[in-house]
């Protein structure tokens, strides 16, 4: 039963608090704050998102009967998984250009697709696109949570935005912001955990206004990007501060709960851009399975314990093409942050010295002229190595 479980208004929130908490069985409650939140919207929310429009019209749908395409929706809410509107926008909009419908996506090589993500980060999701496009090419679109979580990468957040944006169905939703604007309303201090995401979901279920699922759910979204944001949240201007429990007590900021990150630990890695006698630089394409899958990359590798980072690149090289290199001087060393660790990078311009490359831990290997590298689809940590890569060979 959804009441007032979230709140520990024992040890934390003043006897005030209780005049204001929501009750969430109360028709009259969930009314209101339905009311506040698509009232908001209609003169505050993101009405200009591209996705939302119909069909080869610039008009924004106003018929709840009509429906949007879930092709474009399903892209775009994809990419918006980990990445805002305002740098995803116009990846977005390049890939509908070149891929504008699922045939022609499930009909491309991979090659392709990760190409056009490239900047986007989380390349997983480019590999989910592409292998849902081929399951559902020729069929019809699903119209149930089933039908979307079956596809990779799909889960019940996504299914339910996508059903609702494109048919208007009532299936609610659980983004980041949503979670963050329902962990300040109840001043929830539970770190987030399954047993906290049931919770919120039974009262996602509860607040959805099931007569207008497109725009509450595009509300609650816009409401969390625009106002009730992680860091600097302008209270001021939330239509939901009366019912606050976090905005109560003054500490919006203290929710959600976040756990302490650990440190991350940098790992060194040695990095070869390798010459042949032609100026031709040698690239690989990394397996499809794993983190960075299909993309290509200059070859290298960990360095071991007691190794000079000239003699981890050489190694590495060897071992992953079974050639042989003279390791020059170095090109760049930078640090680079992932979500779940840091990689400081050192690369050095090689010469090949003997040997034919063998792709024995990659899908493939190419010589190519460095001005073709743009071509190819690379992680963004490889853009600083080409860039220096380029400056190196305009100045020898």
């Amino acid at each position: 039963m959804i009441n007032h479980q979230f709140v520990d208004f024992a040890n934390i929130i003043k006897d005030s608090l209780r005049k204001i908490a929501i009750d969430f069985q109360s028709d009259s409650s969930l009314k209101e704050l339905r009311f506040r939140i698509l009232d908001w919207w209609a003169l505050h929310g993101r009405h200009d998102l591209p996705w939302k429009k119909l069909s080869n019209s610039n008009d924004f749908i106003q018929d709840s009967c009509q429906e949007l395409d879930p092709y474009s929706i399903w892209i775009a809410e994809v990419m918006l998984q980990q990445t805002q509107v305002v740098v995803m926008l116009p990846f977005w909009k390049n890939w509908m250009s070149i891929f504008p419908n699922v045939h022609l996506l499930s009909q491309a090589p991979l090659d392709k697709v990760l190409f056009l993500w490239q900047g986007l980060g989380y390349y997983s999701r480019a590999h989910h696109i592409h292998h849902a496009s081929i399951q559902l090419r020729g069929t019809d679109w699903p119209r149930t949570l089933e039908e979307w979580m079956v596809l990779p990468g799909i889960g019940r957040t996504t299914a339910g935005s996508i059903l609702s944006s494109a048919f208007n169905l009532p299936f609610p939703i659980l983004d980041g912001n949503v979670r963050r604007i329902f962990a300040r309303l109840t001043a929830c201090r539970e770190y987030p955990s399954a047993s906290l995401d049931s919770h919120f979901w039974r009262l996602s279920i509860l607040l959805l206004d099931k007569a207008r699922p497109r725009d509450f759910n595009q509300a609650l979204m816009d409401l969390g990007a625009l106002v009730c944001t992680n860091r600097n949240p302008k209270c001021s201007l939330c239509p939901l501060t009366q019912s606050c429990s976090a905005y109560a007590i003054q500490e919006p900021c203290s929710f959600p709960m976040k756990k302490n990150s650990r440190k991350l630990s940098i790992q060194l890695i040695g990095v070869g851009v390798i010459f042949n006698e032609r100026d031709e630089v040698l690239i690989d394409q990394r397996l499809n399975e794993g983190l960075l899958g299909g993309m290509w990359e200059f070859p290298g590798g960990k360095q071991e314990a007691g190794e000079l980072i000239e003699q981890t690149i050489s190694r590495e090289i060897t071992e992953e093409l079974a050639i042989e290199v003279k390791v020059g001087q170095e090109l760049i060393s930078f640090v680079h942050t992932y979500s779940h660790k840091r990689l400081r990078f050192v690369v050095h311009i090689c010469k090949l010295v003997s040997g034919v490359p063998q792709p024995l831990a990659s899908q493939q290997v190419k010589w190519i002229d460095p001005c073709s590298l743009s071509a190819y689809a690379f992680p963004s940590a490889n853009a600083k190595i080409i860039k220096a890569l380029m400056n190196y060979l305009e100045t020898n």
